[in-house]
């Protein structure tokens, strides 16, 4: 049976119909999960540009704008590594705990 919500979907046809960012707001995360976490990103900020690529692409809304360039809240973060695979010049490194 499909469920009458995905029936209702509507595939964008304007770049204005797309999402403008993450889904998830910074902040809006009420239980801390990087405990389980192994590895986490970390940003070289002499070399990030600031594109905010990694922004765009976090599932869970944990980076976000300092002084121009990005930061991680690491209370939140998974350390899945999305940052670091989006980054166009490799300025986030995964880095052991």
């Amino acid at each position: 049976m499909i469920k009458p919500e995905l029936t209702d979907y509507k595939r964008p046809e304007k770049l204005s119909e797309y999402p403008q960012a993450t889904c998830y707001k910074a902040g809006h995360l009420v239980t801390k999960n990087s405990g389980w976490r192994s590895k986490r990103p970390v940003v070289n900020t002499d070399k990030c540009v600031g594109c905010f690529r990694c922004y765009m692409y976090c599932p869970d809304g944990v980076i976000f704008k300092k002084d121009g360039k990005v930061d991680i809240d690491y209370d939140f973060c998974k350390g899945c590594g999305i940052c670091v695979k989006t980054c166009p010049i490799t300025a986030i490194q995964m880095e052991d705990e």
